[in-house]
C-alpha cells in the first residue's frame, strides 16, 4: 500500500496581504495559520509524514514551530524556491522513487476538514490524480482589454482548493514534460496534469467554504470568524480501556441525562467516577464555594483529577418579557457563570495532571433565537469562553472544549416540548459517545458537533 505524505507548501511571502512576515505566519485563533494546517494532517490517521516545504530565510523559524508543537508526523523540511512550482518539485525530488501519494496543501488554509482529507486520499486508491473544488456561484466572464469577450457556462465552471493529490510517477512525470516546454506557465499541480498528461483524469473532490486561502487583508476577518464558528471532527476514535482505566473524572449535572450517561460510560471503562448535581447532592455550579469543596472532596480521594466535565444548565423556553427576572438570574448563574466557577476551581488540578476539560453548548449559540433569549446567549458565551481559556491555558497542557449536540432527548428537553419522536432527536447515549472520544482526543479549544446522521 502506498504511503501518504502531505507536502505542506509555506513558502510564501505574503506581499499581498501586507504584513511584515509571511502569511503562515499570521495568528488566527491562538496559534499561526500554519500551525492550524499541520495540525489537521497530524491528527488524520490516513495520512503517513508531513513535509514542510519553506522559504530557506525561515526554515529556523520552522524547526522551532515543530519542537513546540510535538508533530511526530513532520520528518522534512524542504527548501523552496521562488515560483509555486518550485516547492512542489522540491518535494517531488525529495520522494522520488518511493512508493507513495504526495498530497499538496496551500499552509494557508488551515480549515482544511478531515472529511475533505479522507475523501481525497480515498479518491487516490482509485485515480492518479486528485482536486478539491467548489461550484463557481458567480457568473465567471472572459475578457478582451475592457469588454466581455464571451461568459463561459457557469455550471462547467469550479472553484479550486487544496489539497492536490498524486500517485508520485503521476506527478513526475507530468512535471518532466512540463521542464522541456519553454513557455512552461501553470499555477498549481492539477494544471500541470492535466497540460502534460491530458490521458490522466483528474478526479474532483467535492471542497468547502472554510476551506478558504488566505490572501488579502481582508481574509483575515473571515478567516478569524470561521474559526470562531469552527465544527470540529472527531476521527472514529476506539474507546480503549487502557486509555480511560484508573482515570479520575467528574460529571457536574451528572444525576440524569447526558451527564448520566457519561458517567455510566466512563465507569464501563474503567474510570472512578465521581458525580455531582443539586438534587443528587446539593451542589450547584452557580455556587463557587460548592464547586470547590466537590473537587477537593474528590482530590483527597484520589490524589488526582483528570477530566472535569460541565453537563449542567437551564432551559427556560420564553420570551425574555414574560420571563421572571429571579428565573433569568438562574439561569444565567447556572449556564454561564457556572461554566466560569467549574474552570476556576479545576485549573489546579488539571494542571497538575495535563487534565481535560469539557463544557457543553446548543446549536442555537450560532444565531439568537426567539423564546431562547437568554438560553442562546448564555451558550454563545461558553463557546467563546472555552475558546479563550483554551488558548491561556494550552502552554500548561490543559485541553479545554465544548460539545454542541444538535437536539437530544434529555429529561430538560421533555420539560420543555414534551413528547417527540424518537428519530427525530440525538440519544443521550450519543453525545455521551462523542464526549468520552474528545476526552482522549488531542483538541484544544475546538466545538465537537454531535449529529444524529453521523456514522
Amino acid at each position: 500500500m502506498k504511503r501518504n505524505i502531505a507536502i505542506i507548501l509555506a513558502g510564501g511571502v505574503g506581499s499581498r496581504l501586507g504584513l511584515s512576515t509571511p502569511k503562515q505566519f499570521f495568528k488566527v485563533a491562538g496559534k499561526m495559520v500554519v500551525e492550524h494546517t499541520v495540525d489537521a494532517f497530524e491528527s488524520n490517521p490516513h495520512i503517513d509524514e508531513i513535509a514542510i516545504v519553506s522559504n530557506p530565510f525561515y526554515i529556523s523559524d520552522f524547526e522551532s514551530i515543530i519542537i513546540k508543537n510535538g508533530w511526530k508526523k513532520v520528518k522534512k523540511i524542504l527548501k523552496g524556491g521562488q515560483e509555486r512550482y518550485h516547492s512542489s518539485l522540491s518535494a517531488i525530488k525529495a520522494y522520488e522513487g518511493g512508493d507513495v501519494n504526495l498530497i499538496f496543501h496551500d499552509a494557508v488554509r488551515p480549515l482544511v476538514s478531515q472529511r475533505i482529507l479522507n475523501d481525497v486520499i480515498k479518491a487516490l486508491e482509485t485515480y492518479s490524480a486528485i482536486d478539491v473544488a467548489m461550484p463557481a456561484t458567480d457568473t465567471i466572464i472572459e475578457v478582451n482589454g475592457d469588454f466581455i469577450s464571451q461568459i463561459p457556462d457557469r455550471s462547467k465552471l469550479k472553484r479550486g482548493q487544496t489539497p492536490q493529490a498524486f500517485h508520485i510517477d503521476t506527478i513526475s512525470r507530468a512535471y518532466d514534460n512540463a521542464l522541456k516546454d519553454e513557455k512552461f506557465k501553470v499555477t498549481d499541480d492539477c494544471g500541470v496534469v492535466v497540460k502534460y498528461l491530458p490521458e490522466v483524469p483528474v478526479y474532483v473532490v467535492m471542497g468547502e467554504e472554510s476551506n478558504m486561502k488566505l490572501t488579502y487583508k481582508e481574509d483575515t476577518y473571515l478567516l478569524d470568524k470561521f474559526f470562531q464558528l469552527r465544527k470540529s471532527e472527531l476521527n472514529e476514535v476506539p474507546l480503549e480501556e487502557s486509555l480511560l482505566k484508573n482515570k479520575v473524572a467528574v460529571i457536574f449535572g451528572g444525576s440524569y441525562g447526558i451527564g448520566q450517561h457519561i458517567g455510566r460510560l466512563l465507569a464501563e471503562k474503567g474510570s472512578k467516577v465521581h458525580c455531582f448535581s443539586r438534587s443528587m447532592n446539593g451542589v450547584d455550579v452557580g455556587n463557587k464555594e460548592q464547586v470547590a469543596e466537590a473537587l477537593q472532596r474528590v482530590a483527597k480521594e484520589n490524589d488526582k483529577i483528570d477530566y472535569i466535565i460541565n453537563t449542567a444548565g437551564l432551559l427556560n423556553k420564553e420570551p425574555l418579557m414574560s420571563s421572571d427576572y429571579q428565573t433569568i438570574c438562574n439561569a444565567v448563574n447556572t449556564n454561564y457563570m457556572g461554566t466560569v466557577n467549574v474552570a476556576l476551581e479545576a485549573y489546579p488540578y488539571l494542571k497538575e495532571t495535563k487534565g481535560k476539560l469539557i463544557f457543553f453548548t446548543s446549536s442555537s449559540y450560532t444565531r439568537g433565537r426567539a423564546f431562547y433569549s437568554i438560553y442562546s446567549s448564555t451558550k454563545a458565551a461558553i463557546v467563546n469562553f472555552v475558546q479563550a481559556i483554551a488558548q491561556e491555558w494550552e502552554p500548561f497542557g490543559i485541553t479545554v472544549n465544548c460539545i454542541n449536540p444538535e437536539r437530544t432527548k434529555t429529561p430538560m428537553r421533555v420539560k420543555n416540548f414534551g413528547t417527540e419522536p424518537d428519530d427525530t432527536l440525538l440519544s443521550a447515549e450519543k453525545v455521551a459517545l462523542t464526549t468520552i472520544q474528545s476526552l482522549i482526543s488531542e483538541f484544544t479549544g475546538q466545538v465537537i458537533d454531535v449529529k444524529r446522521n453521523e456514522v
